[in-house]
């Protein structure tokens, strides 16, 4: 039996005063269409043909605020509202969009996420939505993912401008959420219009129920070669999970030389795992989207979280609650289950050497000092539990940078009855302590100078710029060191005098700020004692007395 078709009215001839008025607000449809047309439309020429287009329609009341995009208040932790307000926009616009994201300190790092997250005003002559674009798109690039994407979510899409899409789009790649932006294209769609932006909203029809057209939209874009194959290929295996249109799609990385966010993010969005070879000339951003993906596997992730602790994304309790996963999981054995089973040793056994032989295998297992201070991270709340003794005074040093590296330093200034003076051990803990006003011994100092093996006398080149920032030597000591060692504290630059600058006015965001884009580099080997002494001086005097500690001590402890 031959189907029917529906014919299409003739038009009306009416003038337009003689037209009836539409209900509801809506057009009346002059011409029914075809069963054939209808089959080739879009959701979007459904909207248009039923003038049933989404609107904001959200009451005023309901909307957010774009004055203090946000998630942390002052209250919480975060920064004051106002911080920023007074500011050079221009200047915020540098510090932010000229940090490439990847800084030498962990606790810089953490710093700077708390900054970026709080609730703040931007500054005078910089509008907020391009104020958040800056946050978010360098949270993205300090691999802080889900903490972008909540930052992004906490604005109206209504709010949104170009500059906003542009990170939109970076913030659902590497959170391999590309369902997310869905909302987005249906109201802001046009925000964007290159190849990206268009397949992202074609993978957003098929979720909308329209996955045969979206698919035969993927094949032409194929054949048109409008972006590379393998980035249409793996849009095409993610938009067919929608619906009950089912396809086999072949995924072929021969021919792929490189990683981006989008192959990545689509890829482990449909449970594909890249080439190796690609992965491990891929950056360290990747592993911290790998260590953050729930849909990853554990020794993966195990394998990522390595990085992405040191570098402060994820945290001592996050790392712990990884690692108790493999432990119970039974399908993971090998090199991974055993580690997994020395961290329980780390915190369960009895004898304090054995313990401390158990986080020893952990830490000698790492691949390299990043990684192997990713595992200091690991084992910082076992480390705590360790009994400050005079028998493993001389194993000290590593059971103290740990314990700094998750911040329990009343937990390492017990060990400074029984470290030995001049030592590594004491040159952490006489930075770590809280509270204390008194300057350190310089004959002690000298002793740690003397001891000092590092590559140029780096540990004690950080060791008296930290002092020094931290007020912990007296002003002639401060001029001999620096002078002795050729450290240059005293000298200054376009940079030093800006964060010296805000330290002196109380501005304790532009201090951050300013100290993130000063720390900028993959290791300790890229930060000068100069940077540094400024760092942790500017840090001290606008009440970040804390991260200031920590930061001179994980110089020290990482150098």
């Amino acid at each position: 039996m031959s189907t029917p078709v529906v014919q299409a009215l003739p038009d009306q001839a009416a003038d337009a005063d003689e037209q009836p008025a539409s209900s509801g607000g809506q057009d009346v449809l002059k011409r029914v269409p075809s069963l054939q047309e209808l089959a080739k439309m879009t959701p979007e020429d459904f909207e248009a043909l039923f003038g049933s287009q989404v609107v904001f329609d959200m009451p005023p009341q309901a909307r957010r605020s774009m004055e203090r995009a946000g998630l942390l208040d002052q209250s919480e932790g975060g920064l004051a509202a106002d911080s920023l307000a007074g500011q050079s926009a221009q200047l915020v616009d540098l510090v932010l969009s000229g940090n490439k994201g990847t800084l030498v300190s962990r606790w810089g790092h953490i710093l700077m996420r708390r900054a970026l997250l709080s609730r703040l005003q931007a500054p005078q002559g910089m509008t907020p939505q391009d104020f958040l674009a800056l946050r978010v798109g360098l949270l993205l690039r300090m691999g802080e993912t889900d903490a972008a994407r909540a930052l992004l979510q906490d604005v109206d899409i209504a709010d949104y401008t170009p500059a906003v899409g542009n990170v939109a789009l970076g913030v659902y790649e590497k959170t391999a959420d590309f369902t997310g932006l869905c909302p987005i294209m249906a109201t802001q769609g046009s925000l964007r219009d290159d190849s990206h932006w268009e397949t992202a909203k074609t993978i957003c029809e098929a979720f909308r129920g329209n996955s045969r057209a979206a698919l035969s939209q993927l094949d032409r874009d194929v054949s048109r070669g409008s972006m590379p194959k393998i980035d249409l290929l793996l849009a095409q295996k993610y938009a067919g999970a929608a619906g009950k249109t089912r396809r086999a799609v072949t995924i072929e990385w021969d021919n792929v030389d490189a990683l981006t966010p989008w192959r990545y993010g689509l890829a482990i969005g449909v449970g594909v795992e890249p080439p190796k070879r690609l992965v491990d000339t891929a950056g360290s951003e990747y592993s911290y989207v790998t260590a953050l993906a729930p849909m990853v596997g554990l020794e993966r992730r195990a394998t990522a979280a390595d990085r992405a602790g040191a570098s402060g994304v994820l945290s001592n309790a996050a790392m712990v609650d990884l690692y108790a996963q493999i432990y119970s999981d039974a399908e993971v054995s090998g090199d991974w289950q055993e580690r997994a089973e020395s961290l329980r040793n780390a915190y369960t056994l009895s004898d304090s050497e054995a313990r401390l032989s158990a986080m020893q295998s952990l830490w000698d297992g790492a691949g390299d000092a990043s990684a192997r201070y990713g595992r200091q991270v690991l084992t910082a709340a076992a480390a705590a539990r360790m009994p400050a003794s005079e028998d493993l005074a001389d194993e000290a040093a590593p059971l103290i940078a740990s314990m700094l590296s998750a911040g329990y330093d009343a937990n390492a200034v017990r060990w400074s009855s029984v470290v030995p003076a001049g030592s590594q051990s004491w040159g952490m803990l006489v930075l770590a302590a809280p509270g204390r006003t008194n300057p350190v011994s310089t004959s002690s100092l000298d002793t740690f100078i003397d001891a000092d093996e590092s590559a140029d006398k780096r540990k004690s080149s950080f060791l008296v710029a930290g002092l020094a920032g931290l007020e912990r030597l007296g002003p002639s000591e401060f001029e001999r060191y620096s002078n002795d060692m050729s450290l240059g504290l005293g000298a200054d630059t376009r940079w030093t005098r800006a964060i010296d600058s805000a330290a002196e006015r109380g501005d304790s965001a532009s201090v951050v700020l300013l100290a993130g884009f000063g720390m900028q580099g993959t290791n300790w080997h890229r930060m000068t004692p100069r940077y540094l002494y400024h760092i942790v001086s500017a840090l001290r005097r606008v009440g970040f007395e804390a991260e200031a500690r920590m930061i001179a001590a994980e110089a020290v402890a990482r150098a």
